[in-house]
């Protein structure tokens, strides 16, 4: 009976440590990551015609919630060249500006938008901003929510008359 165990318990051990790097490569995160990536691309280009670059996501920080409140304002009622953004106050940075290393604190708006319009919300950014040289950074949307992405896509459309 020893024996008899030992050889079983010796099979399911050879049989873990075999499958078991399968079963890891199978249902690893990075796996099943790309798999949900490359259908949530399908799914975005099929979605109403929406590219992968059509979209951009657009950070800009701002010295306090209440600038960050204004800039959001004008950039989706005054203008419409946002859809959505998101204010996330309480934000840390830490830079070099004229040779001298600084700390403060800042509200950081995630804008969500069409890329056609980038050049057109940048100049409003820096035009209203109360920075010299503020921060827009964009980012090309690479998936997403088929609905979602539509509905950004409909409504960060630019007033006519800009």
């Amino acid at each position: 009976m020893n024996r008899y165990w030992t050889a079983v318990r010796g099979g399911c051990f050879l049989l873990f440590v075999c499958t078991f790097p399968v079963l890891i490569c199978w249902m690893s995160p990075f796996s099943v990551l790309c798999s949900l990536c490359v259908r949530s691309a399908r799914n975005m280009s099929s979605a109403g015609g929406i590219g992968l670059s059509e979209l951009s996501v657009v950070y800009v920080t701002a010295p306090s919630h209440e600038v960050a409140k204004k800039l959001a304002a004008m950039l989706v009622k005054e203008r419409q060249l946002a859809a959505c953004v998101n204010i996330v106050p309480g934000l840390t940075s830490v830079y070099e500006w004229e040779g001298v290393v600084q700390e403060d604190t800042e509200a950081l708006m995630i804008i969500k938008t069409r890329s056609a319009l980038l050049e057109e919300l940048t100049a409003a950014v820096v035009q209203q901003h109360p920075f010299d040289c503020p921060e827009v950074l964009a980012l090309p949307v690479q998936g997403g929510s088929a609905p979602y992405l539509k509905w950004v896509s409909d409504t960060a459309r630019g007033k006519p008359d800009q």
